[in-house]
């Protein structure tokens, strides 16, 4: 029961990572963040990819959206993969090949 709440509390700050990082990269208040419907979440998402695909905030986004989705466990196993704990861990040299993988979960 204890790593079934670790593991539910993992998921829920790589979901608040993103969330910031969106935050950040639309320059929004929490308001708008909190009150924008799911569906321009996910457009947004895709937007912050294809402006910065290799910057952390878009990493951050995507690892958020792909969290929703459902892909936690996956999502940690990556970020393990390259040697990182959570996402601020990760080598920068490391963002480009991260982001590819992270889509195609």
């Amino acid at each position: 029961m204890g790593s079934e709440l670790m593991r539910i509390a993992e998921g829920f700050s790589i979901v608040a990572e993103g969330l910031r990082g969106l935050a950040k990269a639309e320059g929004g208040t929490k308001e708008k963040a909190v009150k924008a419907p799911k569906a321009e979440k996910q457009e947004t998402v895709a937007e912050v990819q294809q402006e910065q695909p290799a910057t952390l905030e878009g990493i951050r986004a995507l690892m958020a959206q792909k969290t929703q989705e459902g892909k936690s466990k996956e999502i940690k196993e990556l970020l393990q993969k390259y040697g990182a704990a959570k996402l601020s861990a990760v080598k920068p040299e490391d963002y480009p090949a991260l982001m590819q993988e992270a889509q195609v979960l």
